[in-house]
């Protein structure tokens, strides 16, 4: 406690606070202080509490402090008292942080379906080519004999594409289903004004040679459509043929030409593109539509590419 306070004292016995508008420059004067006297110890004692007191208040409740901490007040350039004020949110929607996080997922999320859209294109050539170039690997030369018993080969077929069916014409139901389906399917191809429906070449490859010679050949091919070629020949040539098309067939071991038998044989149509190469296989689930979709589909690939090409 301050000891022999002056008189003028005693009537302000609590300081009031002191402000940033105010400031420090507002404490009471004292006397001049005099060497030796305790009125002037008392009064620099009281004058050092009371500046740490305004200083540390110099800070409270002024405009500066009272601005909500997300919110800091810029001045344009000029004299003072002509510039504009303008208040700016560090936080928030706008602020650079939220914007720079903005622009960095637009960018990565644009980059990945860029990249995503690249992937699938790439995997679509990728199947395209697969395709073209015959993978799996069925298909090759052959050399057998047509209905009319005329000689012929792969080759003459080339410029064409075919759509290959291995069966017998002694088959009860199997073999009658699938080329009534592929009669479809060429009568549909025939009917569509975007593609040449004669370019396909359908063909039947007995796998029953035995039974099936040229004979038997031209009359059960008539009965589906008059551009199926029948073909027939030698057991080894009809075997390799169907070992290149990756065909599958048996008979009993003791048939002969004059009994009835049934041969287990492959259910696939094989569409090769004008090159002699694989294109697809349609089995029995494989229905009307899908198949001519898909082969018109084919056929109009082939088209573009060779007019790019040309």
């Amino acid at each position: 406690m301050l000891r022999n306070v002056p008189r003028w004292l005693k009537p302000a016995p609590r300081l009031p606070r002191v402000s940033i508008d105010n400031g420090i420059t507002d404490l009471p004067a004292w006397p001049n202080l005099v060497s030796g006297d305790d009125d002037a110890i008392n009064i620099l004692i009281w004058q050092y509490a009371l500046a740490r007191s305004a200083t540390r208040n110099l800070f409270v409740n002024t405009p500066a402090t009272m601005c909500p901490p997300a919110l800091r007040r810029y001045a344009t350039m000029g004299p003072r008292g002509q510039g504009e004020l303008k208040e700016k949110t560090l936080m928030g929607p706008f602020s650079p942080m939220s914007a720079a996080l903005f622009l960095a997922t637009g960018v990565g999320l644009y980059t990945y379906l860029r990249y995503e859209k690249e992937r699938i294109q790439r995997e679509k050539e990728k199947a395209r080519e697969d395709q073209a170039v015959g993978k799996p690997r069925i298909g090759g030369p052959f050399d057998l004999i047509d209905q009319d018993g005329q000689r012929v080969t792969n080759q003459d077929f080339l410029g064409k594409f075919m759509l290959v069916y291995f069966g017998f014409t002694h088959c009860p139901d199997i073999c009658p289903e699938e080329l009534d389906k592929m009669a479809d399917v060429l009568d549909k191809l025939d009917q569509d004004k975007d593609v040449t429906g004669t370019d396909v070449m359908p063909i039947f490859i007995t796998c029953d040679p035995q039974r099936d010679g040229v004979k038997q050949i031209k009359e059960y091919t008539q009965e589906f459509h008059p551009r199926l070629v029948g073909l027939t020949g030698p057991f080894d040539e009809i075997s390799k043929a169907a070992k290149a098309y990756r065909v599958y067939f048996s008979k009993p071991p003791t048939a002969q030409p004059d009994q009835d038998y049934l041969v287990d044989h492959s259910i696939f149509f094989y569409f090769m593109d004008p090159r002699g190469e694989f294109v697809d296989a349609f089995g029995r689930e494989s229905q009307v539509d899908e198949v001519y979709t898909k082969i018109k589909n084919y056929m109009l690939a082939e088209q573009q590419s060779a007019s790019v090409s040309a």
